[in-house]
């Protein structure tokens, strides 16, 4: 909540409409993650871990989790939308591939 009030933009990438699987549902998370709207999310804006600077959040939402972050430059993005809790850790683990999605925001 700290964070929200400096945000300076919102990206979503491209990777993160194509998990979600339908652009509508996509907006709908984004919409809902920025609200804050706890009504319909199991957990939200869970810190999990700090990246070259960044950081990551989940948020989890109907067997989804949703993973976004704050860049340096105060950008949210959201990154990736996983069903499959295994593969969320598995990106959680990997630095490389978040710093990846950073850069390419």
């Amino acid at each position: 909540m700290e964070v929200r009030p400096k945000l300076r933009s919102i990206v979503v990438t491209k990777r993160f409409f194509k998990d979600a699987k339908d652009e509508e549902k996509a907006e709908a998370i984004v919409r809902d993650v920025l609200a804050c709207s706890n009504a319909d999310f199991y957990e939200l804006h869970k810190f999990e871990k700090h990246v070259n600077g960044c950081m990551v959040f989940r948020a989890k939402k109907e067997g989804m989790h949703i993973v976004y972050c704050v860049d340096k430059n105060m950008r949210l993005i959201f990154m990736r939308v996983f069903k499959n809790f295994k593969e969320y850790e598995k990106f959680l683990g990997d630095k490389k591939e978040i710093s990846k999605f950073i850069m390419h925001a």
